[in-house]
């Protein structure tokens, strides 16, 4: 037993004597005031606080349960692969497919990298003021690329997985969601050839050479 519960008791114990005795006590008799007088006992709490450990809930804290779970953070693409896999490609304009073709067949051998810089290089020639300002324009100029004959686009790429890459391509190139690995570039050949053109060089991607 605690000393508090102990010193109560004993006060309880000692206030029913004083009672009893005061009951036997005679009209005649002279009762003595200090007799009645019974000690003022304070008996602390005996319910102790509930300690809650820092960093932790208490779990009768209805805060604990309606507070929402942390939303998952999803991490941008690392590589332009991942991009690529994640790009959800849809139906595309007539502007679109055009590019889409041009990458198709100029670069479905090339790298991711060189794909795309083949995408952006038509989409600076439609921006230039020099060529054509629409995409189907610039892919089907006479004498530009060699996959168009007689200004007409060839019939719709049939391998499945390269024409997927190639209009993920022309979408991230659109969408300027990858960094441009050739701006300011408006010409580009195959590195097997030298056409002695004489325009400032920007850079080589794989079996292309770009230039401004």
């Amino acid at each position: 037993m605690s000393k508090n519960l102990m010193i109560a008791a004993v006060a309880t114990v000692g206030m029913l004597s004083s009672t009893l005795a005061l009951a036997e006590v005679s009209e005649d008799s002279v009762i003595d005031p200090k007799a009645l007088m019974a000690p003022a006992v304070v008996v602390e709490s005996v319910a102790a606080p509930v300690a809650v450990e820092s960093g932790t809930q208490n779990s009768m804290d209805p805060s604990a349960e309606s507070a929402p779970h942390a939303a998952a953070i999803i991490d941008d693409p690392d590589t332009l692969a991942e991009l690529v896999d994640e790009s959800d490609v849809g139906e595309l304009t007539a502007d679109e497919k055009c590019l889409a073709t041009a990458v198709y067949y100029e670069a479905r051998s090339e790298s991711l990298a060189g794909q795309l810089a083949v995408a952006h290089v038509v989409l600076q020639r439609a921006k230039s003021g020099r060529f054509p300002s629409s995409l189907c324009g610039v892919v089907t100029q006479p004498g530009q690329f060699s996959f168009v004959r007689g200004g007409r686009m060839p019939t719709t790429p049939t391998h499945a997985g390269q024409w997927r890459t190639a209009r993920a391509i022309a979408q991230i190139a659109l969408d300027g969601s990858w960094e441009n690995p050739v701006e300011g570039a408006l010409y580009f050949h195959a590195a097997r050839v030298q056409p002695g053109w004489g325009r400032p060089r920007v850079t080589r991607i794989g079996g292309h050479v770009f230039y401004r």
